[in-house]
């Protein structure tokens, strides 16, 4: 084997690590919230295409690469305290696997060419990219350490992925889907700073300092009213959203879901991510498959 041989063959398995590298990086697996600009789509079946399915694709892709490019920045700003959490000391850049200049600068090409292709969907989808990428710089630098703001912050994150779901194929979202996100989302980020709280113990502040603001009980209170209030919002939606009244009979199904993750905070001490728990739970990711058949079968059949 010549020696030019050698040296490829050596780079092949360099650049395949970098590639895998750089997918952890982007977390694909936290791609999965994502998918709720799909939401749009389910519950507008009126509009449905296969010129819409295709748009909701590729602005479901690009969002996943904006998103990605925040976690690059988020994960920049957080290396060192990363390297003292006991799962997240493993990320790429807080291991030192990936250089983090480098893996900034990709983030930044990665930004530039989905706010590029946004384009092509709808020039409003592009500006919902853009104030995503804002405010999460925002959340990043700052906001992430203003208690409570954190949180929503979190939230609106969601809210702007519903939003996004509607522009793409440009049907009107009614106020109680967006509230229901909302919500949804704030039961999630809250649950996610609690176990935090938990699993950090005392050193909690020296990882994020906002954590030194918050308690168990105040935590487990939000969680009771963003509980509660989600229920109801959603229980108010399937009678008030203008489709069949036969939606709630998925109300069941969205309360299920809801004391689920209750107990899985409470009695598992989970909940620190909400992507991982929707893959590696059964219960909660049958009850998501189950809900979308159950609607889908719903708005065929009574609408």
């Amino acid at each position: 084997m010549s020696l030019e041989t050698h040296k490829e063959n050596k780079a092949i398995p360099q650049v395949n690590n970098l590639f895998l590298l750089l997918m952890r990086q982007l977390r694909i697996k936290q791609w999965t919230k994502n998918l709720l600009i799909f939401a749009v789509l389910l519950f507008s079946l009126d509009h449905f295409s296969v010129m819409n399915l295709v748009n909701t694709v590729i602005g479901f892709i690009l969002f996943c690469f904006v998103s990605g490019s925040v976690y690059i920045l988020n994960d920049y700003v957080d290396i060192e305290a990363d390297k003292i959490h006991p799962t997240k000391k493993n990320r790429p850049m807080a291991s030192g696997e990936l250089n983090p200049t480098f893996t900034l600068l990709f983030g930044v090409a990665l930004l530039t060419f989905s706010l590029i292709m946004s384009l092509f969907l709808s020039y409003l989808f592009t500006i919902v990219l853009v104030v995503y990428f804002i405010i999460n710089v925002l959340y990043s630098l700052k906001l992430k350490e203003v208690v409570i703001i954190d949180i929503m912050i979190i939230a609106a994150g969601f809210v702007l992925r519903a939003l996004a779901g509607g522009l793409i194929i440009d049907v009107n979202i009614t106020p109680w889907f967006l509230l229901c996100t909302l919500l949804l989302s704030l039961f999630l980020a809250i649950g996610k700073r609690r176990n935090e709280l938990f699993i950090l113990n005392t050193e909690s502040t020296s990882h994020r300092k906002v954590l030194a603001k918050y308690n168990m009980m105040l935590l487990d209170q939000l969680m009771v009213i963003v509980a509660t209030s989600t229920i109801i919002c959603y229980s108010m939606f399937t009678f008030s959203s203008g489709r069949t009244i036969h939606l709630m009979w998925t109300i069941p199904l969205v309360i299920y879901g809801v004391f689920r993750y209750l107990y899985l905070v409470h009695v598992e001490e989970k909940g620190g991510s909400p992507d991982r728990i929707l893959l590696e739970d059964k219960h909660i990711l049958y009850t998501v498959i189950l809900y979308v058949l159950v609607v889908l079968v719903i708005l065929i059949t009574f609408e």
